[in-house]
Formats: structure tokens, sequence, C-alpha cells
């Protein structure tokens, strides 16, 4: 019996020598793919993991012809699947040995070490969604117009002129984008605006109570829905965003407007060392001194959220935004609006001009987040502001249709939050995009304030 014991003691050394040599060996060939920067480690697990597996199952089969397992039958051969007695050994013999922990290899679910972190397993949980709406993680996540549409779903009317030959014989864009072709509402008693102006008359387009009524004539002519999201009849009602009032409350003596800049890099045709305003950020100084003039308290925050280390990284821009504007909110609560100043991106032969107010100018498009996926809301991104952030740009939207036709797209709207939770007036707005000119983006801030003026005064 003792015999025994010490034959089964020397194995058991044995057997340990053997693996710490396979260990060192893995090591050495580890330091040596560093070093090379040519091989990686796993490649390594594979190839000897491939031979190992395929070795024991030939010697089970041959050994034990009858029994089979994870077998698939196609034109009467036996094709053996990954999951044989051999892979099985080897991939329990890697996932256990200490090599398999420290050499970095990715891994799809965490090694469990007793009960998980809840606040990672939120964070494996949102990782998760990322890998499955990786659509909505572009650029920042809020560009429109990667198809080179003006709108998905808008119809395009013809334009107001040609294009025309130039000298060189190439084409000079001077078609205009304008808005789907709407049946204007001739009945000026029964129709809907949002605010009246004594200065301004309506000249656009104008709707009836029962045309808003109606949800499909509704999402058709005032909105562009994302396919990483629904937006279903219980959430978009206009009666209820036609009864919210957004009359500020306090007076100017205190910041009552906050504009900033997701993206300050953004910029437009001709930027260039002799004209660096031409970016979001001077649309949104210029915005500034519009709204001053009219007596409102404005902040614009010009701070730099898209670049860090002096590289672009639009992903995390919402984040860093985030943190900036909530301090801006925390020194100032008086702020009751907050407007996040965008241009969109589209394809380089898309240019976008209408003429409005007698000036040729870049449409302007408000943007809606609504935190949720066609699979339901996302818990984790709450926005108690919601319906009111869709109230305020569908009113928007509503008077400009009236008295600044061609000055807006269709409402954008897209399934992450975009940081409109902090206050019941918060929009995203995109300004034209890369292939309009800053003038042409400038000229779209001045019937934008007036715009603003009339829904926050509630005339």
């Amino acid at each position: 019996m003792r015999q025994s014991s010490d034959k089964w003691n020397n194995f058991i050394k044995k057997l340990m020598i053997a693996v710490i040599l396979i260990l060192a060996a893995f090591l050495s060939l580890k330091e040596a793919a560093q070093a090379a920067g040519r091989l990686d480690i796993k490649d390594i697990q594979n190839w000897v993991g491939e031979g190992v597996a395929e070795s024991v199952s030939l010697i089970w089969h041959y050994q034990y012809p009858a029994a089979s397992w994870d077998l698939e039958v196609e034109d009467g051969e036996a094709l053996y699947q990954e999951k044989s007695l051999g892979s099985l050994f080897c991939g329990f013999f890697f996932s256990h040995s200490p090599l398999s922990r420290y050499t970095g290899r990715s891994r799809k679910t965490a090694d469990y070490y007793g009960e998980s972190d809840p606040a990672y397993i939120s964070y494996l949980e949102s990782g998760k969604f990322y890998e499955e709406h990786s659509f909505l993680l572009y650029d920042g996540g809020e560009e429109s117009g990667e198809d080179g549409s003006v709108n998905a779903g808008t119809h395009k009317a013809q334009p107001e002129t040609q294009e025309t030959p130039a000298e060189d014989g190439s084409k000079q864009d001077l078609s205009a984008v304008t808005q789907p072709e709407i049946p204007v509402n001739k009945d000026k008693n029964s129709a809907m605006t949002c605010a009246s102006s004594s200065i301004w008359p309506i000249v656009g387009t104008t709707y009836r109570k029962e045309q808003l009524a109606d949800y499909d004539y509704m999402m058709k002519h005032f909105y562009s829905v994302h396919t990483s999201t629904t937006a279903g009849r219980d959430l978009m009602k206009a009666d209820q965003f036609l009864s919210e009032n957004f009359t500020l409350e306090g007076g100017n003596d205190k910041p009552q407007i906050l504009i900033y800049h997701t993206h300050s890099q953004e910029e437009y045709s001709d930027f260039g060392p002799g004209n660096k305003e031409a970016t979001v950020v001077g649309i949104g100084t210029y915005l500034t001194k519009l709204l001053t003039a009219k007596g409102y308290n404005v902040i614009h925050d010009t701070s730099v959220y898209d670049l860090q280390n002096g590289k672009l990284d639009r992903n995390k821009a919402y984040t860093y935004a985030l943190d900036g504007i909530t301090g801006i909110l925390q020194k100032n609560p008086s702020i009751e609006v907050i407007m996040d100043i965008h241009r969109d991106g589209v394809n380089s032969d898309l240019h976008m001009v209408n003429k409005v107010n007698g000036k040729m100018t870049a449409p302007i498009m408000f943007f809606n987040g609504i935190c949720q996926t066609p699979e339901g809301p996302i818990e984790y991104l709450p926005n108690p502001y919601r319906e009111k952030n869709l109230a305020f740009s569908f009113q928007m939207q509503l008077d400009s249709a009236a008295y600044f036709p061609g000055l807006t797209r269709k409402i954008y709207i897209k399934g992450l939050r975009y940081n409109q939770h902090l206050r019941a007036r918060s929009t995203l707005i995109e300004v034209g995009a890369q292939t309009n000119s800053y003038q042409e983006a400038l000229n779209a801030m001045e019937p934008l304030s007036e715009v603003l003026d009339m829904v926050l005064k509630g005339n």
C-alpha cells in the first residue's frame, strides 16, 4: 500500500514538474513575443489547444467508437464541434492556469470572485447595451445626415435655383433644400401657433387642432425618428405639448439661459486661419448677443469638452460636458433654459440652405433624446423632463413653420439622453452642417432668437 502511495506521489510530482515546464515555456514565448511584437500568447494557447484536442479526440474515438459527443451529421459524415473532450480539457487547463489570468486576454464574462459589486454589474450591463447599440456612439451620437439625407423621410421640394456650370466646367451648388411639401392651412381663425407676434406676420404653414391630434399626421410632418428608439402614441401627444407653459418665471437680474457646446470643435466650410470664429462657438456668441439685446440674462459657456490631451474625443464629450454644466447650474440655479448648439454632419455634396427673412440661411434642427430603445426605457438614463423637452422643441418648431418657413428641418429623435435631463427647457440644436458657410449659420440665429423669445414670453 505504501509502495502504491509512493508511486502515486511520484506521478503527481512529475506531473507538476511537467506543468511548470510548460508554463515556463509559455512565459518565455510571451516575453519573446512582447519583445518582437509579433506573437500573441492567445495564439499559442489556440494552437496547442487545437493539437491536444484533436489528439485526445482521436484516442477517445479509437478506444470507444460507439461513444460520441457534440456530433453533427452532414451528408453522412460526422462533423465534430469545438466542444470535444479535448477542447473541454484544454479550456479547463488554460482558464485555471496562472498564465491565463495574467496574460491580459479579453473575456466575455468576468471572473467570479464572490458576490459582484452592484456598480460593476451596472458597468457590465451598460457595456452590453452599447455593444448591442454601437450605432449610438458614432461621433458622439447626434449626427443625423450620415446617409446624406436632410432628414430621414423628408420629401425634398424642387430647389429654387438649379446647379449651373462654372467657368471651369464644374457645377456650382446653388440649390436650396426646402421644407417638406405640407398643405398650408388657409383658415387663420382655426390655425394653431404657440405664440402671436405683433412684429412678424404669419407667412408660413399653420395647422388645425384636428391635424395635430392625428398621431400619424404629426409624426409624418414634424418628426424624424432614428432606428435607435421608438416614439409611440403614449408619448407623442400634441395637445399635451401645446398645453405646456414655458414662460420664464424669474427676472433678468440673474442668469436665465445657458448656451454651451458639447462639440466645440465643429467648424463650418470657410473655417481657416483667417476665419477662426467659423465654429459653433462663434454661432453661440452671436446668439448670446441677440438674446441679451432682447433683455435676457445669458451665460455662454465656451469650455472645450470634446478635446482631451489635444485629441478629439467626441464619444466622451457628453460626460465631460455634464460635469461642466452641472457646476454652472450649481452656481446659477436661476437658469431655466439650456441650449446645446451643434452643427450636423452630412455628405460632402449636400448643401442645405434656404432663403429665410431675405437671407440665405442654414436650416436648424431641434434634437430630442428620449432615453429609450425599441426594447424599452434605458433605466440608467432617467429624464424627468423628457415630455417637457419634447414640448419645448415642438412649440418652437410650430412657430418656426408659421413665421419663418424654411428655418427648420424635422425634429430629430434619438435614443439616448444628451444631457437634456437638467432643466424642463433643454434643447439640442443642430445649426446647418459642415458644408454651410459661417454666414449662413449666423443668419439662422436671428430667426431662432425670435422664435425662442416668442415661446419664452408666452405671447
